[in-house]
């Protein structure tokens, strides 16, 4: 009987034991930065890397000192012209305007009085003169005090979406500081860098196709604005592509695919992925790694076109809609599981 017992707790010790090393053995995902492949749409031109940029930014600020006492808004909020942004402690401001109040009131009550012995012609002209100047001096003086108590409230001068808010409720307000940015994105501009052998072959009526990831949007670009001087390290000139927003679904900061139309259209669907996602294995093919449904890594073989900058054209090798791993690769073999 006790050897028994003894051979059932050996049985038990051994499938605990491998159970833990079962346990240790598995390993825990890799993380890496992935991209879901989409197809852009070409017409046989060059590709570019663009970022979208707002049509026009406003930087608001008070025009006097303060503690400011709230801020109504926040970045990436629409706002529409008139609305109120922000408060400054008007305190100060509404003694201001209280003091002023009364000189108003003392000026006029002297105007009246002395204006019946100017009337009889008992005052001299040159003390009446000098009574209507108090009054003016008063008048200018509430003016002054009531536009103070106003421009403790910062409205919005346009309408836009707050980019940036820079000053926060309790913090010390400076003139002409900004609290924030309203950026009017109801059209936006797609800033593209071409370099000086192709800058002539863009006019500002060239065709373009832009397509924004981020937003998972494609628009036809209308008037192109052509830099004119060169960047000195990369020999490129920066062109601006104007681009209608009517859903603000295009945010400045956004990275664009652009293409520009040549002469003779033609249409293909071909890949953009950045050039670090293509790697070469040991007989000289190239490669992606593509995750599976299951969240395993594996090697993809690629063929490629030009490059653009930081971007590469995928000629063939993958499906539109496969997952590419674009960074943290390092660690990767075939069948790896990962989690991005």
């Amino acid at each position: 009987m006790m050897k028994k017992a003894v051979i059932i707790l050996l049985g038990m010790v051994l499938v605990c034991s491998c159970s833990e090393k079962k346990e240790q053995g598995v390993k825990a995902p890799t993380r890496v930065n992935t991209m879901v492949v989409s197809s852009s749409s070409s017409h046989g031109g060059q590709s570019y890397v663009g970022i979208v940029e707002e049509r026009e930014g406003t930087a608001v600020s008070f025009t006097s000192m303060g503690i400011v006492k709230r801020v109504l808004v926040s970045e990436g909020q629409a706002v529409s012209k008139g609305q109120l942004i922000a408060e400054m402690d008007n305190t100060q401001a509404r003694n201001m305007l209280s003091s002023a109040e009364a000189s108003m009131a003392q000026a006029n009550d002297a105007l009246k009085r002395y204006g019946m012995l100017h009337d009889n012609g008992s005052l001299p002209e040159v003390q009446w003169v000098e009574i209507q100047s108090k009054v003016a001096q008063a008048k200018s003086q509430l003016d002054m005090a009531k536009k103070n108590l106003a421009d403790c409230r910062l409205v919005a001068p346009v309408s836009g979406i707050i980019g940036k808010k820079m000053v926060g409720a309790g913090e010390t307000a400076l003139p002409s500081q900004a609290v924030a940015t309203i950026l009017d994105v109801s059209n936006v501009k797609v800033k593209v860098a071409i370099p000086e052998t192709e800058i002539s072959s863009i006019s500002s009526s060239t065709p373009s196709s832009i397509y924004v990831e981020a937003a998972q949007k494609t628009v036809m670009g209308g008037k192109i604005e052509k830099g004119i001087q060169a960047d000195a390290l990369t020999h490129t000139y920066d062109v601006r592509i104007h681009v209608r927003n009517a859903d603000r679904k295009l945010l400045p900061g956004m990275v664009a695919s652009v293409q520009f139309a040549p002469a003779a259209p033609y249409v293909a669907k071909q890949a953009m992925l950045p050039v670090t996602a293509i790697q070469k294995s040991s007989d000289g093919s190239l490669f992606v790694w593509t995750v599976a449904k299951d969240s395993t890594a594996h090697r993809t073989k690629v063929s490629i076109g030009n490059t653009s900058g930081n971007q590469v054209t995928v000629l063939g090798g993958l499906e539109m809609g496969e997952r590419v791993v674009t960074d943290g690769f390092q660690k990767l073999s075939e069948g790896t599981r990962v989690v991005y």
